[in-house]
Protein backbone atom coordinates (compact mmCIF):
# COMPACT_ATOMS: atom_id res chain seq x y z
CA UNK A 1 0.00 0.00 0.00
CA UNK A 2 2.84 2.14 0.87
CA UNK A 3 4.49 1.59 -2.77
CA UNK A 4 1.30 2.29 -4.45
CA UNK A 5 0.84 5.56 -2.36
CA UNK A 6 4.41 6.94 -3.12
CA UNK A 7 3.97 6.06 -7.31
CA UNK A 8 0.16 7.76 -6.68
CA UNK A 9 2.43 11.04 -5.79
CA UNK A 10 4.71 10.53 -8.09
CA UNK A 11 2.17 10.37 -10.98
CA UNK A 12 0.78 13.98 -9.44
CA UNK A 13 3.33 15.35 -9.32
CA UNK A 14 4.38 14.70 -13.06
CA UNK A 15 0.90 15.43 -14.08
CA UNK A 16 1.19 19.20 -12.11
CA UNK A 17 5.05 19.45 -14.34
CA UNK A 18 3.22 18.58 -17.31
CA UNK A 19 1.61 21.67 -18.74
CA UNK A 20 4.90 23.63 -18.07
CA UNK A 21 7.10 20.93 -19.72
CA UNK A 22 4.68 20.99 -23.14
CA UNK A 23 5.14 24.48 -22.78
CA UNK A 24 8.57 24.18 -24.21
CA UNK A 25 7.88 21.71 -26.61
CA UNK A 26 7.85 24.04 -29.94
CA UNK A 27 4.63 23.39 -32.33
CA UNK A 28 6.76 22.02 -35.35
CA UNK A 29 10.45 20.53 -35.36
CA UNK A 30 11.67 23.47 -37.40
CA UNK A 31 11.22 25.70 -34.55
CA UNK A 32 13.54 23.70 -32.35
CA UNK A 33 16.82 26.09 -31.34
CA UNK A 34 20.00 23.80 -30.47
CA UNK A 35 23.63 25.98 -29.00
CA UNK A 36 26.61 25.71 -30.80
CA UNK A 37 28.15 22.14 -30.76
CA UNK A 38 31.28 22.78 -28.43
CA UNK A 39 33.85 20.20 -29.49
CA UNK A 40 37.64 19.78 -29.33
CA UNK A 41 40.03 17.45 -31.09
CA UNK A 42 41.45 15.54 -28.73
CA UNK A 43 45.21 16.34 -28.33
CA UNK A 44 47.16 13.37 -30.13
CA UNK A 45 50.39 13.21 -28.00
CA UNK A 46 48.13 12.16 -25.23
CA UNK A 47 47.84 8.52 -27.09
CA UNK A 48 51.18 8.28 -29.26
CA UNK A 49 53.71 6.30 -27.43
CA UNK A 50 57.08 4.58 -28.65
CA UNK A 51 58.36 1.16 -28.12
CA UNK A 52 62.35 0.51 -27.52
CA UNK A 53 62.98 0.30 -31.27
CA UNK A 54 60.68 3.10 -32.20
CA UNK A 55 58.10 1.07 -32.96
CA UNK A 56 54.61 3.80 -32.45
CA UNK A 57 51.68 2.89 -30.62
CA UNK A 58 48.43 4.79 -29.71
CA UNK A 59 46.65 3.84 -26.34
CA UNK A 60 43.31 5.07 -25.27
CA UNK A 61 42.21 3.78 -22.14
CA UNK A 62 38.61 2.87 -21.59
CA UNK A 63 37.22 1.53 -18.75
CA UNK A 64 33.99 1.48 -18.97
CA UNK A 65 33.71 -1.86 -19.79
CA UNK A 66 36.28 -5.11 -19.63
CA UNK A 67 36.97 -4.62 -23.06
CA UNK A 68 40.30 -4.75 -25.11
CA UNK A 69 40.80 -3.83 -28.80
CA UNK A 70 44.24 -4.25 -30.32
CA UNK A 71 45.26 -4.10 -33.53
CA UNK A 72 48.00 -4.07 -35.94
CA UNK A 73 48.83 -2.43 -39.27
CA UNK A 74 51.38 -3.65 -41.43
CA UNK A 75 53.07 -1.10 -44.27
CA UNK A 76 52.30 -4.45 -46.56
CA UNK A 77 49.62 -4.81 -49.46
CA UNK A 78 48.69 -5.28 -53.05
CA UNK A 79 51.11 -2.74 -54.52
CA UNK A 80 54.06 -5.05 -53.13
CA UNK A 81 52.59 -7.91 -55.34
CA UNK A 82 54.89 -9.31 -58.24
CA UNK A 83 52.63 -8.30 -61.41
CA UNK A 84 53.16 -11.59 -62.59
CA UNK A 85 51.49 -13.33 -59.72
CA UNK A 86 48.97 -10.77 -57.76
CA UNK A 87 47.02 -12.12 -54.76
CA UNK A 88 49.96 -12.95 -52.65
CA UNK A 89 49.37 -10.08 -50.47
CA UNK A 90 45.80 -10.84 -49.85
CA UNK A 91 46.12 -14.09 -49.62
CA UNK A 92 48.66 -14.07 -46.69
CA UNK A 93 46.04 -11.33 -45.19
CA UNK A 94 43.64 -13.54 -45.10
CA UNK A 95 45.44 -17.03 -44.11
CA UNK A 96 47.07 -15.60 -41.28
CA UNK A 97 44.13 -15.94 -39.27
CA UNK A 98 42.84 -18.94 -41.16
CA UNK A 99 45.79 -21.24 -41.18
CA UNK A 100 46.98 -21.76 -37.85
CA UNK A 101 50.29 -21.63 -36.36
CA UNK A 102 53.88 -22.83 -36.14
CA UNK A 103 52.20 -24.60 -32.54
CA UNK A 104 48.60 -24.76 -33.05
CA UNK A 105 46.77 -26.73 -35.88
CA UNK A 106 44.34 -24.33 -37.81
CA UNK A 107 41.46 -26.34 -35.67
CA UNK A 108 43.13 -25.78 -32.30
CA UNK A 109 43.71 -22.56 -32.81
CA UNK A 110 40.04 -21.42 -33.78
CA UNK A 111 38.92 -24.09 -30.31
CA UNK A 112 41.12 -21.85 -28.44
CA UNK A 113 39.95 -18.15 -29.65
CA UNK A 114 36.54 -19.56 -29.46
CA UNK A 115 37.20 -20.63 -25.64
CA UNK A 116 38.68 -17.15 -25.23
CA UNK A 117 35.37 -15.66 -27.17
CA UNK A 118 37.82 -13.79 -29.04
CA UNK A 119 37.18 -12.29 -32.26
CA UNK A 120 40.65 -12.51 -34.09
CA UNK A 121 40.66 -11.20 -37.97
CA UNK A 122 43.83 -10.73 -40.22
CA UNK A 123 42.97 -8.52 -43.69
CA UNK A 124 45.26 -6.96 -46.43
CA UNK A 125 43.88 -4.07 -48.94
CA UNK A 126 45.46 -2.08 -51.72
CA UNK A 127 47.84 -0.15 -49.65
CA UNK A 128 47.69 -1.87 -45.91
CA UNK A 129 47.83 -5.21 -44.30
CA UNK A 130 47.06 -6.17 -40.53
CA UNK A 131 45.70 -8.33 -37.83
CA UNK A 132 43.64 -7.42 -34.69
CA UNK A 133 41.32 -8.57 -31.75
CA UNK A 134 38.86 -7.90 -29.25
CA UNK A 135 38.57 -9.59 -26.30
CA UNK A 136 37.75 -9.20 -22.55
CA UNK A 137 39.90 -8.07 -19.68
CA UNK A 138 40.53 -11.17 -17.71
CA UNK A 139 41.42 -13.20 -20.68
CA UNK A 140 43.78 -9.94 -22.45
CA UNK A 141 46.98 -11.70 -21.67
CA UNK A 142 45.78 -15.54 -22.84
CA UNK A 143 44.69 -13.37 -26.06
CA UNK A 144 48.07 -11.38 -26.21
CA UNK A 145 49.86 -14.91 -26.40
CA UNK A 146 47.49 -16.49 -29.30
CA UNK A 147 47.76 -13.42 -31.16
CA UNK A 148 51.40 -12.70 -31.36
CA UNK A 149 51.67 -16.72 -31.99
CA UNK A 150 49.35 -15.98 -35.06
CA UNK A 151 51.10 -13.00 -36.27
CA UNK A 152 54.85 -14.23 -35.44
CA UNK A 153 54.19 -17.54 -36.50
CA UNK A 154 51.53 -18.27 -38.98
CA UNK A 155 51.28 -22.23 -40.52
CA UNK A 156 49.61 -21.14 -43.79
CA UNK A 157 47.93 -24.54 -43.42
CA UNK A 158 48.28 -26.49 -46.72
CA UNK A 159 44.25 -27.81 -46.69
CA UNK A 160 43.13 -24.21 -45.35
CA UNK A 161 45.14 -22.44 -48.02
CA UNK A 162 43.72 -25.25 -51.06
CA UNK A 163 40.02 -24.59 -49.37
CA UNK A 164 40.53 -20.79 -49.51
CA UNK A 165 41.13 -20.55 -52.91
CA UNK A 166 38.31 -23.06 -54.36
CA UNK A 167 36.16 -20.18 -51.99
CA UNK A 168 37.62 -17.55 -54.57
CA UNK A 169 37.72 -19.48 -57.11
CA UNK A 170 33.70 -19.56 -56.71
CA UNK A 171 34.03 -16.02 -56.81
CA UNK A 172 35.62 -15.78 -59.90
CA UNK A 173 33.09 -18.18 -61.27
CA UNK A 174 30.20 -15.30 -60.77
CA UNK A 175 32.57 -12.40 -61.88
CA UNK A 176 29.36 -12.06 -64.72
CA UNK A 177 26.45 -12.81 -62.77
CA UNK A 178 26.30 -9.17 -61.20
CA UNK A 179 26.22 -6.21 -63.83
CA UNK A 180 27.53 -4.11 -61.08
CA UNK A 181 30.89 -6.44 -60.74
CA UNK A 182 31.51 -6.04 -64.69
CA UNK A 183 30.77 -2.13 -64.24
CA UNK A 184 33.72 -1.85 -61.63
CA UNK A 185 35.96 -4.21 -63.32
CA UNK A 186 35.77 -2.16 -66.53
CA UNK A 187 35.67 1.35 -64.51
CA UNK A 188 38.99 0.39 -62.65
CA UNK A 189 40.87 -0.60 -66.19
CA UNK A 190 39.50 2.36 -68.22
CA UNK A 191 40.47 4.60 -65.04
CA UNK A 192 43.51 3.12 -63.91
CA UNK A 193 44.60 0.61 -66.69
CA UNK A 194 45.23 -2.91 -66.49
CA UNK A 195 48.37 -2.75 -64.22
CA UNK A 196 47.48 -0.41 -61.18
CA UNK A 197 47.47 -2.69 -58.17
CA UNK A 198 44.22 -1.16 -57.29
CA UNK A 199 42.29 -2.49 -60.55
CA UNK A 200 44.41 -5.41 -61.50
CA UNK A 201 41.98 -8.40 -61.61
CA UNK A 202 43.57 -12.27 -60.65
CA UNK A 203 42.50 -15.23 -63.33
CA UNK A 204 41.69 -18.42 -62.14
CA UNK A 205 45.71 -19.61 -63.45
CA UNK A 206 47.45 -17.04 -61.39
CA UNK A 207 45.45 -17.62 -58.43
CA UNK A 208 46.29 -21.53 -59.04
CA UNK A 209 50.18 -19.94 -59.37
CA UNK A 210 50.02 -19.08 -55.68
CA UNK A 211 51.40 -21.35 -53.12
CA UNK A 212 51.59 -21.90 -49.62
CA UNK A 213 55.65 -20.68 -49.83
CA UNK A 214 54.79 -17.47 -51.32
CA UNK A 215 53.05 -16.51 -48.36
CA UNK A 216 55.79 -17.69 -46.00
CA UNK A 217 57.86 -15.52 -48.30
CA UNK A 218 55.73 -12.46 -48.44
CA UNK A 219 55.34 -13.03 -44.41
CA UNK A 220 59.14 -12.85 -43.75
CA UNK A 221 59.87 -10.03 -45.91
CA UNK A 222 57.41 -7.68 -44.65
CA UNK A 223 55.11 -8.61 -42.07
CA UNK A 224 57.86 -7.20 -39.58
CA UNK A 225 57.97 -4.70 -36.73
CA UNK A 226 59.94 -2.21 -38.70
CA UNK A 227 56.57 -1.92 -40.81
CA UNK A 228 53.94 -2.32 -37.75
CA UNK A 229 52.05 0.11 -35.91
CA UNK A 230 50.00 -0.93 -33.13
CA UNK A 231 46.17 0.37 -31.76
CA UNK A 232 45.09 -0.22 -28.18
CA UNK A 233 41.81 0.77 -26.66
CA UNK A 234 39.75 -0.31 -23.85
CA UNK A 235 40.30 -1.37 -20.29
CA UNK A 236 43.79 -1.36 -20.21
CA UNK A 237 46.66 0.46 -18.05
CA UNK A 238 48.93 2.69 -20.49
CA UNK A 239 51.76 2.16 -19.04
CA UNK A 240 51.26 -2.06 -18.76
CA UNK A 241 50.15 -2.77 -22.11
CA UNK A 242 53.17 -0.84 -23.27
CA UNK A 243 55.03 -2.76 -21.07
CA UNK A 244 53.47 -5.97 -22.15
CA UNK A 245 53.83 -4.89 -25.81
CA UNK A 246 57.96 -4.71 -25.74
CA UNK A 247 58.01 -7.83 -24.16
CA UNK A 248 56.39 -9.37 -26.98
CA UNK A 249 57.68 -7.53 -30.12
CA UNK A 250 61.53 -7.86 -28.63
CA UNK A 251 63.86 -11.07 -30.32
CA UNK A 252 61.34 -10.58 -33.78
CA UNK A 253 63.57 -10.03 -36.12
CA UNK A 254 62.89 -6.81 -38.16
CA UNK A 255 65.88 -7.45 -41.16
CA UNK A 256 64.44 -7.12 -44.87
CA UNK A 257 63.88 -5.05 -47.55
CA UNK A 258 62.68 -1.28 -47.24
CA UNK A 259 59.08 -0.87 -48.37
CA UNK A 260 58.82 1.49 -50.79
CA UNK A 261 56.37 4.44 -49.46
CA UNK A 262 54.61 6.29 -50.82
CA UNK A 263 53.57 3.58 -52.64
CA UNK A 264 54.58 3.54 -56.48
CA UNK A 265 51.41 3.27 -59.39
CA UNK A 266 51.82 3.22 -62.88
CA UNK A 267 50.58 6.72 -64.24
CA UNK A 268 47.31 6.14 -66.92
CA UNK A 269 45.56 9.03 -68.63
CA UNK A 270 41.49 7.73 -69.36
CA UNK A 271 40.37 8.10 -72.86
CA UNK A 272 36.90 10.27 -72.82
CA UNK A 273 34.51 8.54 -74.53
CA UNK A 274 31.31 6.20 -74.49
CA UNK A 275 32.15 2.51 -73.68
CA UNK A 276 29.74 -0.38 -72.92
CA UNK A 277 29.13 -3.65 -72.02
CA UNK A 278 25.87 -5.65 -73.60
CA UNK A 279 24.20 -7.71 -70.89
CA UNK A 280 20.76 -8.23 -70.65
CA UNK A 281 19.18 -6.71 -67.34
CA UNK A 282 16.02 -4.62 -66.95
CA UNK A 283 18.36 -1.54 -66.28
CA UNK A 284 20.93 0.34 -67.04
CA UNK A 285 23.94 0.69 -64.45
CA UNK A 286 26.33 3.67 -64.93
CA UNK A 287 29.39 5.24 -64.33
CA UNK A 288 30.57 8.66 -65.89
CA UNK A 289 33.64 10.17 -65.14
CA UNK A 290 37.26 11.65 -64.58
CA UNK A 291 40.25 11.29 -63.00
CA UNK A 292 39.98 13.77 -60.11
CA UNK A 293 41.75 15.85 -57.61
CA UNK A 294 45.63 14.74 -56.18
CA UNK A 295 46.63 16.29 -52.74
CA UNK A 296 50.16 15.15 -51.65
CA UNK A 297 50.95 16.64 -48.39
CA UNK A 298 46.77 17.84 -47.62
CA UNK A 299 47.33 21.86 -47.77
CA UNK A 300 45.51 22.24 -50.74
CA UNK A 301 42.72 24.59 -49.74
CA UNK A 302 40.81 23.46 -52.79
CA UNK A 303 39.71 20.08 -51.19
CA UNK A 304 37.66 21.48 -49.11
CA UNK A 305 35.64 23.95 -52.13
CA UNK A 306 36.51 20.26 -53.66
CA UNK A 307 34.01 18.22 -51.34
CA UNK A 308 31.41 21.36 -50.33
CA UNK A 309 31.10 21.64 -53.86
CA UNK A 310 30.20 17.37 -54.72
CA UNK A 311 27.72 17.49 -51.51
CA UNK A 312 25.78 19.88 -53.75
CA UNK A 313 26.24 18.12 -56.29
CA UNK A 314 25.28 15.09 -56.11
CA UNK A 315 26.79 13.51 -52.66
CA UNK A 316 24.51 14.90 -50.24
CA UNK A 317 21.96 12.63 -50.67
CA UNK A 318 17.92 14.04 -51.24
CA UNK A 319 19.60 17.29 -50.58
CA UNK A 320 21.63 17.05 -53.97
CA UNK A 321 21.14 18.33 -57.17
CA UNK A 322 21.75 15.53 -59.53
CA UNK A 323 19.68 13.64 -56.98
CA UNK A 324 16.63 15.65 -56.74
CA UNK A 325 16.48 16.11 -60.23
CA UNK A 326 17.35 11.98 -61.46
CA UNK A 327 15.17 10.92 -58.65
CA UNK A 328 12.72 13.19 -57.27
CA UNK A 329 11.76 15.22 -59.98
CA UNK A 330 12.20 13.22 -63.19
CA UNK A 331 11.53 9.53 -61.38
CA UNK A 332 14.63 8.00 -63.80
CA UNK A 333 16.43 6.26 -61.22
CA UNK A 334 16.10 4.36 -57.71
CA UNK A 335 19.27 6.18 -56.65
CA UNK A 336 22.04 8.80 -58.09
CA UNK A 337 24.40 11.10 -57.17
CA UNK A 338 28.16 11.76 -57.27
CA UNK A 339 31.26 11.09 -56.07
CA UNK A 340 34.54 13.01 -55.49
CA UNK A 341 37.26 11.36 -53.85
CA UNK A 342 40.59 13.62 -53.47
CA UNK A 343 43.86 11.22 -53.86
CA UNK A 344 46.85 10.88 -51.42
CA UNK A 345 49.32 8.71 -53.48
CA UNK A 346 48.05 8.99 -57.06
CA UNK A 347 44.98 11.04 -58.34
CA UNK A 348 41.87 10.61 -57.15
CA UNK A 349 38.27 10.02 -59.39
CA UNK A 350 35.15 12.07 -60.15
CA UNK A 351 32.05 9.43 -60.95
CA UNK A 352 28.40 10.00 -61.46
CA UNK A 353 26.60 6.78 -60.40
CA UNK A 354 22.68 6.27 -61.35
CA UNK A 355 21.24 2.98 -62.90
CA UNK A 356 17.73 3.77 -64.69
CA UNK A 357 15.56 1.52 -67.45
CA UNK A 358 17.41 1.05 -71.00
CA UNK A 359 15.21 3.85 -72.40
CA UNK A 360 15.93 6.61 -69.34
CA UNK A 361 19.80 5.87 -69.09
CA UNK A 362 20.39 8.90 -71.93
CA UNK A 363 17.78 11.14 -70.16
CA UNK A 364 18.79 10.93 -66.61
CA UNK A 365 23.21 10.98 -68.71
CA UNK A 366 22.20 14.05 -69.42
CA UNK A 367 20.43 15.50 -66.74
CA UNK A 368 23.46 14.59 -64.70
CA UNK A 369 25.90 16.25 -66.81
CA UNK A 370 24.04 19.38 -66.56
CA UNK A 371 23.81 19.84 -63.74
CA UNK A 372 27.92 19.36 -63.74
CA UNK A 373 28.05 22.71 -66.15
CA UNK A 374 25.03 24.28 -64.03
CA UNK A 375 27.71 24.16 -60.96
CA UNK A 376 30.69 25.63 -63.21
CA UNK A 377 28.19 28.59 -64.03
CA UNK A 378 26.30 30.14 -62.06
CA UNK A 379 27.11 30.44 -58.08
CA UNK A 380 25.28 27.87 -55.85
CA UNK A 381 22.27 29.20 -53.36
CA UNK A 382 23.21 30.53 -49.76
CA UNK A 383 20.86 28.08 -48.20
CA UNK A 384 22.46 25.18 -50.81
CA UNK A 385 26.29 26.06 -49.40
CA UNK A 386 24.62 26.48 -45.92
CA UNK A 387 23.49 22.80 -46.18
CA UNK A 388 26.60 21.50 -47.72
CA UNK A 389 29.34 23.01 -45.45
CA UNK A 390 26.81 21.98 -41.88
CA UNK A 391 26.72 18.54 -42.94
CA UNK A 392 30.42 17.82 -42.92
CA UNK A 393 31.20 20.48 -39.57
CA UNK A 394 28.01 18.75 -37.94
CA UNK A 395 29.52 15.28 -38.39
CA UNK A 396 32.65 16.27 -37.81
CA UNK A 397 33.23 15.00 -34.14
CA UNK A 398 32.17 11.20 -35.32
CA UNK A 399 35.54 10.77 -36.28
CA UNK A 400 36.37 10.98 -32.26
CA UNK A 401 32.78 9.56 -31.02
CA UNK A 402 34.94 6.78 -28.85
CA UNK A 403 38.49 6.24 -27.70
CA UNK A 404 38.62 3.18 -30.13
CA UNK A 405 37.72 5.71 -32.85
CA UNK A 406 40.20 8.17 -31.55
CA UNK A 407 43.86 6.04 -31.64
CA UNK A 408 42.77 4.22 -34.94
CA UNK A 409 42.09 8.35 -35.96
CA UNK A 410 45.17 9.46 -35.24
CA UNK A 411 46.98 6.37 -35.73
CA UNK A 412 45.36 6.05 -40.12
CA UNK A 413 47.07 10.10 -39.72
CA UNK A 414 50.58 8.67 -39.26
CA UNK A 415 50.59 5.90 -41.54
CA UNK A 416 48.99 7.85 -44.57
CA UNK A 417 51.11 11.05 -43.76
CA UNK A 418 48.32 13.13 -42.53
CA UNK A 419 49.33 15.94 -40.17
CA UNK A 420 47.69 15.89 -36.99
CA UNK A 421 46.62 19.60 -37.33
CA UNK A 422 44.21 18.54 -40.15
CA UNK A 423 41.58 18.09 -37.77
CA UNK A 424 42.07 21.52 -36.05
CA UNK A 425 41.39 23.24 -38.54
CA UNK A 426 39.14 21.78 -40.38
CA UNK A 427 36.10 22.72 -39.53
CA UNK A 428 37.44 26.37 -40.21
CA UNK A 429 38.34 25.41 -43.58
CA UNK A 430 35.36 24.12 -44.15
CA UNK A 431 33.44 27.08 -42.45
CA UNK A 432 35.95 29.44 -44.87
CA UNK A 433 34.32 27.81 -47.99
CA UNK A 434 32.41 30.32 -50.04
CA UNK A 435 29.96 30.18 -53.10
CA UNK A 436 32.81 31.52 -55.05
CA UNK A 437 35.05 28.77 -53.89
CA UNK A 438 32.89 26.08 -55.11
CA UNK A 439 32.14 27.49 -58.21
CA UNK A 440 36.33 28.15 -58.97
CA UNK A 441 36.71 24.51 -57.73
CA UNK A 442 33.55 23.24 -60.20
CA UNK A 443 35.72 24.70 -62.94
CA UNK A 444 38.85 23.50 -62.53
CA UNK A 445 38.26 19.90 -61.09
CA UNK A 446 35.34 18.92 -63.54
CA UNK A 447 35.58 18.31 -66.51
CA UNK A 448 32.40 17.05 -68.28
CA UNK A 449 33.45 17.19 -72.33
CA UNK A 450 36.43 15.04 -70.99
CA UNK A 451 34.70 12.41 -69.26
CA UNK A 452 34.32 8.12 -69.56
CA UNK A 453 30.82 7.14 -69.71
CA UNK A 454 30.73 3.29 -69.13
CA UNK A 455 27.03 1.82 -69.00
CA UNK A 456 26.50 -2.29 -68.57
CA UNK A 457 23.27 -3.08 -69.95
CA UNK A 458 21.22 -3.83 -73.10
CA UNK A 459 22.52 -1.48 -75.65
CA UNK A 460 20.23 -2.09 -78.67
CA UNK A 461 17.78 -0.38 -75.80
CA UNK A 462 19.67 1.67 -74.15
CA UNK A 463 21.45 3.99 -77.61
CA UNK A 464 17.70 4.71 -78.86
CA UNK A 465 17.23 6.56 -75.39
CA UNK A 466 14.15 7.95 -74.39
CA UNK A 467 10.61 7.37 -76.49
CA UNK A 468 9.91 10.67 -76.07
CA UNK A 469 12.54 12.29 -77.94
CA UNK A 470 14.06 14.05 -74.68
CA UNK A 471 17.86 12.66 -75.07
CA UNK A 472 19.50 9.54 -76.81
CA UNK A 473 23.05 8.16 -76.88
CA UNK A 474 23.53 10.31 -79.69
CA UNK A 475 24.28 13.35 -77.88
CA UNK A 476 27.06 12.38 -76.13
CA UNK A 477 31.08 11.98 -78.10
CA UNK A 478 28.55 12.51 -81.46
CA UNK A 479 27.05 9.17 -80.99
CA UNK A 480 30.32 7.02 -80.98
CA UNK A 481 30.79 4.18 -78.53
CA UNK A 482 33.16 1.54 -78.07
CA UNK A 483 31.81 -2.15 -77.15
CA UNK A 484 33.53 -3.76 -74.56
CA UNK A 485 33.46 -7.42 -74.34
CA UNK A 486 32.19 -9.24 -72.15
CA UNK A 487 34.70 -11.62 -70.31
CA UNK A 488 35.47 -14.96 -69.26
CA UNK A 489 35.20 -15.03 -65.72
CA UNK A 490 38.39 -16.88 -64.95
CA UNK A 491 40.58 -15.90 -67.86
CA UNK A 492 39.10 -12.33 -68.40
CA UNK A 493 39.38 -13.08 -71.96
CA UNK A 494 37.08 -11.82 -74.44
CA UNK A 495 33.99 -14.11 -74.81
CA UNK A 496 32.79 -15.10 -78.16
Amino acid sequence: MKRLAILAMIAALALTALPAVLAEVPAHPSELKYGPLDFKVPDPAKYRHELPGGMVVYVGEDHALPLVDLSITVRAGAFLDDPAKPGVAALTGRMLRRGGTKTLSAEAFDEKADFLAAQITSFASDTSSGASFNCTTQTLDACLDLFFDMVRNPAFDTERLALEKENILEGLKQRNDDAGTILRREWGWLMRGRDHFTSRQITAAELDSVSRDDLVAFHEKYWLPKNMMVTVSGDVNTEAILGTLAERFAGWKSEGPDVPWPPKAPAHSPTPGVYYVDKDIPQGKVFIGHLGMQDADWSNPDRYAVAVMNEILGGGGFTSRITNRVRSDEGLAYSAGSRYSVGRFWPGAFRIVFQSKSATVPLAAKISLEEVRRIQSEPVSKEELNIAKASFIDTFPQAFESIESIVNTFANDEYIGRPHDYWKKYRDRVRAVTAKDVQQAAKKYLHPDQVVFLVVGKWDEIVKGDPDGRATMKEFFDGKATRLPLRDPLTLEPLP
